[in-house]
């Protein structure tokens, strides 16, 4: 518990809440003046080094009317925006806010307002534009790189000093917490020496190139894996990963959530196919099994279940342990907002104790390798991720399934990360979505998904070491911007 004494008349705008006078955090803030340069962020923007700016609330029936992304706070990940955020607007959407908003690379968006998610972050790319952003969002803009440059500012928002000062001003207002303007107080740490500079600006630049390379390839996937799986051949793969990164955002698809829910069709079935009185169209898609024949000619065709049956795979289910165990702990309870573009989150929303976790963990025996798939959840149903070394101490929620590669002769783990994000695969998994109460689930319908595995055994390693360098390479490179975020104040 933290106890201290302040004068009066260090009350400021009669705020009485003692994390926000916190002694020891401004005690380290001061032990920093030697070394570095301590910018405040209220300072930054009346001098006109940085600008602000909030985003907009479109409206509810500006969600789903399009494809460029409309970000909101749970969009925000790992220091980057998801590959498929949860709502797409519309040309006249964006047209009516794009100017206002004006998002371009270089600029940080971080969470003003939500509770858990406050002061989370994302440094822009060329990847990530055109979007919108809603008001929960702060978007900070380096006007004069000479004072400070965006990827130091960006390492030091995430340095556990400054996050610290943004817990300590993060207030209830109404529902949700805010920061309100309180932003503005926040201490920047940045080293006063070049060299030091140079070397934070060198990595943070290298490994943000990686992290947006293999992020364009996560995106990428659904067509991508497909090209290979039609031409028998990973050529499509070596093509994308020999392509400048310039062209490659060119190229890059943009309407993956149209892809997976496919366009309106009309078609004709006999009554004779009508299963357990499923009336519901999509579920009879006869594109998806145009498709799937078509893969046959190099691939041989699993339902789930099959694998299952011979032994290829396991699935399992997690727990759901209770809210009373929400934040009793540092031990992340991995839900179905808490990854995305393959990975876990590095701060997942809920956290449980060693003494919860010691009462799941044999059950759920959460392995590297487990591929985590969202089982319920409307738009994030069919989102996938891997377990990696890092992520094994975790328990997860019940609207997950573990899927665990036990033969790896017919399928690994890498290849069956990359074939469950295939356009086709996606594409089974949205016509077995269907409504229970007020969230979408696959319940046993997940078992009906047909995986196209491929034929050729130099083809399915070939496969399954592109998408291992894509994770690796990727966790690696978020690792490396973590290293720095924690070396601007060492």
């Amino acid at each position: 518990m933290l106890a201290y004494k302040i004068n009066s008349n260090n009350i400021k705008n009669k705020i009485f809440i003692p994390k926000y006078y916190d002694p020891d955090l401004y005690a380290q803030i001061a032990d920093l003046a030697s070394t570095h340069h301590l910018f405040s962020l209220g300072d930054l923007l009346d001098s006109g080094v940085l600008s602000v700016q909030t985003g907009h609330e479109i409206g509810k029936m500006a969600y789903g009317t399009g494809n460029i992304p409309f970000v909101r706070t749970s969009d925000i990940t790992n220091w980057e925006i998801k590959t498929i955020p949860k709502q797409g607007v519309s040309e006249d959407i964006y047209r009516l806010y794009s100017e206002k908003e004006d998002v371009q690379p270089g600029d940080i968006l971080m969470v003003r307002d939500g509770t858990y998610l406050i002061g989370t972050n994302c440094f822009i790319t060329p990847l990530d534009t055109p979007m919108l952003f809603q008001s929960h969002i702060l978007k900070f803009r380096v006007e004069d790189s000479s004072i400070i440059n965006p990827y130091l500012l960006f390492l030091s928002f995430n340095c556990a000093l400054v996050q610290r000062q943004i817990k300590n001003m993060q207030f209830t207002a109404d529902i949700i917490d805010t920061l309100g303007s309180r932003y503005r107080e926040l201490i920047f740490p940045i080293p006063k020496d070049d060299a030091t500079q140079k070397q934070l600006i060198t990595y943070m630049c290298n490994s943000l190139e990686t992290r947006m390379k293999y992020k364009a390839a996560v995106k990428q996937m659904p067509l991508l894996i497909e090209k290979v799986l039609e031409k028998n051949t990973v050529t499509p793969f070596d093509d994308f990963f020999n392509t400048p990164l310039e062209d490659i955002l060119s190229e890059i698809v943009q309407d993956t959530t149209t892809l997976e829910f496919g366009e309106f069709s009309a078609y004709k079935t006999s009554r004779s196919n009508i299963v357990r009185g499923i009336f519901l169209p999509k579920y009879y898609d006869p594109s998806v099994k145009a498709t799937l024949n078509r893969l046959a000619e190099n691939c041989s065709l699993y339902s789930i279940q099959q694998l299952i049956d011979i032994g290829a795979v396991q699935l399992s289910t997690g727990d759901e342990i209770g809210k009373m165990a929400y934040g009793t702990g540092s031990i992340p309870f991995v839900r179905t907002s808490d990854f995305s573009n393959w990975e876990i989150k590095a701060d997942a929303k809920q956290g449980v104790s060693e003494e919860i976790y010691q009462q799941y963990f044999e059950k759920e025996d959460v392995q590297e390798g487990d591929i985590l798939l969202v089982r319920d959840g409307t738009y994030l149903v069919g989102n996938s991720c891997i377990i990696t070394s890092s992520d094994t101490k975790i328990l997860y929620c019940g609207g997950l399934i573990k899927i665990r590669a036990t033969r790896k002769d017919i399928v690994d783990e890498y290849l069956l990360l990359g074939l469950l994000n295939s356009y086709i695969v996606k594409r089974q998994i949205r016509t077995k979505q269907f409504t229970r109460d007020v969230i979408d689930t696959l319940g046993q319908r997940l078992k009906e998904v047909i995986i196209p595995i491929p034929n050729s055994p130099s083809l399915k390693a070939a496969i399954s070491e592109k998408i291992c360098a894509i994770v690796n390479n990727r966790i690696a490179a978020r690792d490396t911007i973590q290293e720095l975020s924690n070396r601007i104040t060492s």
